[in-house]
């Protein structure tokens, strides 16, 4: 008994020193990975600091510093036009906080001026855009404004702080990217791995009459949409920071590229979900099923090829000429001549998942479905 619990309590120390491990490599990547929008946030503020301070000679510019740190964020959603519509934001809600505080001075109790400004900004906030996040930005800019003591350069400074902030952050999005699309390709990478496990899951479900293979599956690819949600984000900021930045402007037709990636791969998913689904019931009676697991064989390597493109445009054609060539063998009279109703109602799922993947490869959608062969 005693060597049991002995045996019990290292192992429980080894799970608790695995734990910290795991703790801290995830702690690091998230450091390591926010570094590039810590430095871009911290260089922002300085040059925002610097000329509102000793090229206004505002004594405390406190706005400038304030909205350029709101405006660019630690968020994956870097996008200029998202950074835009915070700086709109904060920059309204400070000149409707200073224009109160110029027609009604600061005569009136603060706690009053400072529910009829947020009133306002609120209601105006939402009035401008149907971002909840825009009211936001405004109403606590403009909190501040009614706190603080009146700036010393007059009235609006620190409307003029917000813009200096506003048009440091918009300027550094351009001039000092985080290359956001070194985080785009490995959401995309991170997707098509699962995608290429999920279906080979699938085909092994298939070739052995393995139900719990198909299960596998099928909670792999459950949890696919925040992956694709990820990856769209990720993606739209890489874009839209490389056609304002000098720096990454040379990527803008690679990173147009994925964006048939990212759709194909998400119509990838919403297929597999329903032929891991129907695979795993078919192999509940344990008998194999060789012809449709080769033909989902053949589709895990295009999808490896596909997913290979994200570094290495040259894999297009490779993915393309196995596609074509399996597109015009999906013939279940052919392939599968004696196959069962249900068999032949999941071979039918392998059709558009084809076409579908023929098109992130860059075909045309009718010549992909024109390979397809005839059904009588």
């Amino acid at each position: 008994m005693s060597e049991g619990t002995a045996a019990a309590r290292e192992l429980r120390k080894l799970e608790r020193r695995i734990r910290r491990q795991i703790d801290v490599k995830i702690v690091g990547r998230r450091v390591w990975d926010s570094l590039p929008a810590i430095i871009q946030i911290v260089l922002g503020v300085a040059a925002s600091f610097s000329i509102a301070h000793w090229g206004l000679g505002h004594p405390v510019p406190i706005l400038a510093i304030t909205v350029t740190m709101t405006s660019l964020g630690l968020t994956r959603d870097a996008r200029p036009r998202r950074i835009a519509e915070s700086v709109v934001g904060i920059v309204l809600g400070i000149a409707v906080a200073e224009s109160f505080v110029l027609l009604f001075g600061t005569s009136v109790i603060q706690l009053v001026q400072l529910v009829i400004v947020l009133l306002v900004v609120f209601v105006v906030g939402r009035a401008v855009s149907a971002n909840p996040g825009f009211a936001l930005a405004a109403a606590v800019p403009s909190a501040i404004v009614i706190v603080l003591p009146p700036a010393a350069g007059g009235p609006f400074t620190r409307t003029l702080d917000g813009l200096v902030g506003g048009l440091i952050a918009l300027l550094v999005t351009a001039l000092i990217p985080r290359d956001p699309r070194r985080s785009a390709l490995r959401d995309g990478h991170t997707l098509f791995s699962v995608l290429e496990e999920s279906l080979g899951s699938v085909a092994e479900c298939l070739a052995h009459g393995d139900a719990g293979a198909g299960e596998l599956a099928l909670s792999r690819l459950r949890r696919t949409q925040p992956l694709i949600d990820a990856w769209r984000t990720s993606h739209d900021t890489a874009l839209s920071v490389a056609r304002i930045s000098p720096f990454l402007r040379r990527f803008v037709p690679e990173l147009q590229r994925h964006s048939r990636l990212i759709e194909a791969a998400d119509l990838t998913a919403r297929h597999l979900r329903h032929i891991s689904r129907r695979s795993e019931f078919l192999a509940r009676d344990g008998r194999p099923r060789p012809e449709l697991a080769g033909v989902l064989g053949e589709l895990v390597t295009a999808i490896h090829l596909l997913g290979s493109e994200l570094d290495d445009p040259q894999m297009t054609g490779a993915a393309r000429s196995l596609l074509t060539d399996l597109a015009r063998r999906l013939d279940p009279a052919i392939v599968m001549p004696n196959a069962g109703v249900a068999e032949s109602s999941l071979f039918m799922l392998v059709r558009p998942l084809t076409v579908d993947l023929l098109v992130g490869s860059g075909s045309d959608l009718e010549a992909a479905r024109a390979l397809l062969p005839r059904l009588d």
